[in-house]
């Protein structure tokens, strides 16, 4: 099989794969995820990735009682059991099944949903073209929800436009991209808006920053406009299928492409990086 579905310790072929109609992801998105990719059947970033993970069930008061080693147990069977050796592992919990209701018993048991599916990692030798847009997404960015209409939205719209993200921003403030964290280089520093409550603490945004300190690369994590954007030697878009990639156009208008040497340095960095983490 080369898509591989889990569902509460049940694994089959993802398209036949079933769950309950009153599983609460299915009418409220009641439930949060986290995903990665693995390659030689090894989960890159495990810690990183467990960690938020389990921190998003934390914040949203669900009681995810499975250990981090039962966990990763559960999804390592999915991996196993993918005839391939890398692709995309995606895993959610969701509160737990019962009769459509806001308010949930204090005892309700967590279900654990999984699957992982080939994937490539989007080559670094490759740019992006993005558009903007303003962002109307709830308080709550920091979680990993099931909640994703709005970006869901703003990802179709960049694909219609023949782009491949969509930056949001709130008033000038630039927060992060439809499915990814964006990131900018000016003057030799790194630079990622602060994590707050309005990104995704993004893995991958977060070895951006360690990588880069570890190669002399000055960081600092402050809002940036707009404008400072489209001013940026380079513009980074980042994400677990696309590690360090480099925008070249906004809204139509060339951007970036002033520090080639230090994006390199990024992109062989975490090259390197994945290899060691996965091998």
């Amino acid at each position: 099989m080369k898509e591989v579905g889990y569902y509460n310790g049940e694994i089959g072929a993802l398209e036949k794969m079933k769950i309950p109609m009153l599983d609460r992801a299915v009418y409220f998105g009641d439930g949060c995820y986290d995903a990665t990719t693995f390659a030689n059947n090894h989960i890159f970033g495990k810690k990183d990735h467990f960690d938020r993970f389990y921190n998003s069930c934390r914040l949203l008061d669900i009681n995810f009682t499975m250990s981090r080693e039962e966990l990763e147990t559960e999804l390592q069977k999915c991996i196993d059991a993918n005839e391939l050796d890398h692709g995309m592992l995606y895993w959610q919990a969701s509160r737990g099944t019962g009769l459509r209701s806001h308010n949930y018993p204090a005892d309700i048991k967590p279900n654990l949903m999984a699957f992982t599916v080939p994937c490539e990692l989007y080559p670094m030798d490759k740019t992006m073209k993005l558009i903007s847009m303003e962002d109307i997404r709830f308080l709550m960015c920091n979680v990993k929800t099931l909640n994703l209409i709005p970006s869901v939205q703003a990802y179709q719209k960049c694909i219609e436009e023949g782009c491949q993200e969509t930056v949001f921003h709130r008033g000038d403030r630039v927060t992060e991209c439809a499915h990814s964290n964006i990131l900018i280089i000016k003057d030799g520093v790194l630079q990622t808006p602060p994590r707050d409550n309005l990104i995704l603490p993004g893995i991958t945004l977060k070895h951006l920053l360690e990588l880069a300190q570890a190669n002399g690369i000055p960081t600092k994590e402050e809002p940036f406009t707009m404008e400072e954007l489209k001013n940026a030697d380079e513009v980074i878009v980042s994400s677990s299928g696309g590690l360090c990639i480099q925008a070249v156009e906004l809204d139509g208008a060339p951007i970036g492409g002033k520090d080639p040497k230090t994006l390199k340095i990024l992109q062989d960095a975490y090259t390197r990086f994945y290899a060691e983490d996965t091998k």
